[in-house]
């Protein structure tokens, strides 16, 4: 018995060095080939959040070899460093990420991850350029634009940025992804300037008025704030009855008045918001009590989310407070952006308006 199992074991091993030297062999001769084989083409793979991209096939290419009429094709397997050439790509600004195989064909694939802009920035130097959304400063291009949000008179021009400044940049790189994934606030903020305490100030596309906001944090609430006065009070009393509209205050909005205007004008400023708020789905369900004057009584019938209490007139005041009682329902998805009114955009406000 102990005979016949050591036969048993002699011929396992033997099978197993068998095996092994016939995978030997060919990974020996899978490893010559290789080193004899040439490349039989690129194949290039951008991937972009965008419909056109800020790169293309011979940018990468020019990157994987370099030089005038230098293509990979008919080059040694043996000359391509891989991870160099992931390297090389990576330097590119505009690459984010990129990985490189040879396929069974012996052709090269290549996958270039392109980073996506997501606001565009002007410097109080009249300097321009784009952030990602990992907050990566990046250079316009000639080949295309992109329509995003437009943040004016950031205070450097510096790449690397600390303190108020870094913190600033933060701000933004959170807040405008939220505004681009929104068609209305897209259609209606127009710019959103940096005033000199690194606060914003929003310019609207419908309504003559400023949208004070304050510092990014709690832009979501601010927004919904500004959303339910926009749906609620304005589309009914008129966008040009207020001057400012202050959202930085939690939990309230604070809206200064001017003087009256003309009725033409607030006919249109009403028809003009009820366009941009049909065009979205509401933003959130939400209750909102309200301290108003009467003429706002007078043209805005309660709803059952906005309650108006009525205020006596005063001399001396010259705002109306709008208290807001957050909910804790979520938004429902919006419309698509094709969707919404056509508004022309200015491309940006370099320096603050006086006054």
């Amino acid at each position: 018995m102990q005979l016949r199992g050591n036969i048993k074991k002699i011929l396992f091993l033997s099978l197993v060095l068998v095996v092994s030297a016939g995978l030997l062999v060919l990974l020996i001769a899978a490893i010559n080939k290789k080193g004899h084989s040439t490349c039989n083409g690129a194949a290039v793979t951008i991937h972009s959040a965008n419909t056109s991209v800020f790169l293309n096939k011979q940018d990468v290419l020019a990157i994987i070899a370099p030089g005038k009429d230098n293509q990979p094709k008919g080059k040694p397997l043996s000359s391509f460093d891989l991870k160099k050439i992931e390297a090389a790509l990576k330097q590119n600004v505009w690459v984010g990420d990129a990985q490189l195989f040879f396929d069974n064909n012996d052709i090269l694939q290549v996958t270039v991850e392109e980073r996506t802009p997501v606001a565009r920035i002007f410097t109080v130097n009249g300097n321009s350029f784009y952030i990602d959304s990992a907050g990566k400063r990046l250079p316009l291009n000639n080949r295309m634009t992109i329509k995003l949000p437009v943040f004016s008179n950031f205070p450097s021009d510096k790449e690397t940025l600390y303190g108020a400044d870094s913190l600033l940049l933060e701000q933004v790189r959170k807040m405008s992804p939220f505004i681009l994934s929104s068609p209305f606030w897209m259609a209606q903020i127009a710019q959103i300037d940096i005033t000199p305490n690194r606060s914003f100030e929003m310019l609207p596309v419908v309504g003559k008025h400023i949208i004070a906001f304050g510092d990014g944090e709690d832009y979501v609430k601010k927004f919904q704030r500004l959303y339910l006065f926009y749906r609620q009070v304005a589309a009914k009393a008129g966008m040009d009855k207020y001057s400012v509209i202050n959202v930085q205050y939690d939990q309230q909005v604070v809206a200064t008045r001017k003087g009256p205007a003309g009725k033409i004008d607030s006919l249109q400023a009403i028809k003009n918001i009820k366009k941009l708020i049909e065009a979205s789905r509401q933003i959130a369900a939400d209750t909102l009590s309200t301290t108003v004057d009467n003429n706002i009584v007078a043209n805005a019938a309660p709803s059952p989310t906005l309650t108006i209490l009525k205020e006596q007139p005063s001399n001396t005041s010259s705002k109306d407070s709008f208290h807001h009682v957050p909910t804790s329902a979520s938004p429902p998805p919006l419309k698509s952006r094709a969707s919404l009114p056509s508004a022309k955009h200015p491309k940006a406000v370099m320096k603050r308006k006086s006054g």
